[in-house]
């Protein structure tokens, strides 16, 4: 039985100047699945997820998701529909608490304080936060910064979820409990697209992964699929890596 595509992008392209960041951009993503988008620095990764989510309008193509076409739709507008993101460089509010944090994405679906405040707990019960719930965003390490930023995100009660490097950065017991968390999150019913470099991660949990270089997509497949094409090595994965691969 096929699954629903959950988000379709056809033909997606971006401009800055004389510069294509995204070119002609096809790919869709099923319901259900952990997609990830791999390249070198400059692919064009960030300004695909800001077309998709509403923070950079496409110069040409569509994105659809649930067969709705969101191109030109507001950030605030598709949030709301069910597509929420986390940020390369990791967006908490310092000043407010953990649960606070959490509570402000909570607000977008709750129009009273005390359920989304249940809510929040309940998301920071789920990610492993909740003994941290009094904690100051100051306060966090990077891992948890990065665990508040999901959760933030979890709280607009999305039905895709987009995380810009998640990863990055963290020691190799938190790159697991990270995985781990990721793997809850899809088993809530929550489709996943995630930009990032560590390949360990990327190897482990993706359906399918999205290659990108210069702008263009170069290789759609599985893990498996992608290591082994001698294209993706030369531009990004590297000799080495293929070599161990082997």
């Amino acid at each position: 039985m096929n699954k629903a595509i959950c988000l379709k992008v056809e033909g997606l392209s971006k401009r800055f100047g004389g510069l294509a960041a995204n070119n002609d951009i096809h790919f869709s993503v099923e319901e259900g699945e952990i997609i990830s988008v791999i390249g070198p620095n400059g692919a064009g990764k960030s300004t695909l997820f800001n077309c998709i989510t509403g923070f950079y309008k496409p110069d040409s193509g569509n994105v659809f998701f649930y067969g709705k076409d969101i191109t030109r739709m507001r950030s605030d507008k598709i949030c709301n529909l069910g597509i929420a993101r986390t940020f390369q460089i990791v967006e908490v509010i310092s000043e407010m608490t953990v649960l606070e944090n959490v509570l402000t994405g909570g607000l977008l679906r709750y129009r009273r304080i005390k359920p989304a405040m249940e809510k929040a707990g309940e998301i920071l019960a789920f990610t492993g936060l909740y003994e941290k719930k009094d904690f100051l965003g100051t306060e966090l390490t990077i891992a948890d910064k990065k665990r508040l930023e999901v959760s933030m995100a979890l709280a607009t009660q999305p039905r895709l979820l987009m995380l810009d490097e998640s990863m990055a950065g963290l020691t190799r017991v938190e790159l697991r409990e990270i995985i781990d968390l990721l793997r809850k999150i899809r088993n809530e019913g929550i489709t996943l697209i995630i930009v990032e470099h560590v390949m360990e991660a990327v190897m482990q949990i993706s359906d399918r992964i999205v290659v990108l270089n210069s702008g263009k997509k170069i290789m759609e497949g599985t893990p498996r699929e992608v290591s082994s094409d001698r294209e993706v090595i030369q531009a990004y994965l590297g000799e080495k890596y293929g070599a161990i691969l082997k």
